[in-house]
């Protein structure tokens, strides 16, 4: 099946389209009204330092330039598989490409660099308990939600 969808990683010029993404995402599945100095400061972070993670965009075929998602990776190291689990946060597709593909294009692009690199181990997520719509998605992509608890504590 060919996708309707291009991903590939996210240039510098793309970080206010993130920012708002951010936005955007934390009031629609949390309710959350973030600072946008703060989101704008740690989004452009992650660009001048490659430690931090990757951002990921997808452009629909027929509208090449237009984002229609992005995610971000980070980076976890596991002892127990010698090698990288890379962690998907902040999936946000606009609400006009929704159930078209878009998140399925970035989340088989990803497995496929984790299939071919051989110091990578996995994928892994975090979903908010309440994002039933997000939750059905993953599974339907074959991801187990049920191994893990997440335990948080933050400032």
């Amino acid at each position: 099946m060919t996708s309707n969808f291009i991903v590939r990683k996210a240039a510098p010029t793309e970080a206010s389209l993130i920012v708002d993404f951010q936005i955007a995402m934390a009031w629609e599945s949390e309710k959350m009204k973030l600072d946008q100095a703060v989101v704008t400061r740690g989004v452009q972070s992650v660009f001048e330092n490659k430690q931090h993670g990757i951002y990921f965009v997808a452009e629909p075929s027929n509208q090449p330039g237009t984002i229609a998602a992005s995610l971000l990776i980070t980076f976890e190291w596991s002892d127990w598989r010698n090698g990288q689990v890379w962690w998907i946060h902040s999936v946000y597709v606009r609400p006009e490409f929704r159930k078209q593909g878009a998140y399925k294009t970035m989340y088989e692009h990803l497995q496929n660099v984790v299939r071919a690199d051989p110091n990578l181990r996995g994928l892994r997520l975090y979903v908010d308990k309440t994002n039933t719509n997000a939750q059905k998605v993953y599974v339907n992509l074959g991801m187990d939600l049920e191994h893990y608890h997440l335990g948080e504590w933050l400032k």
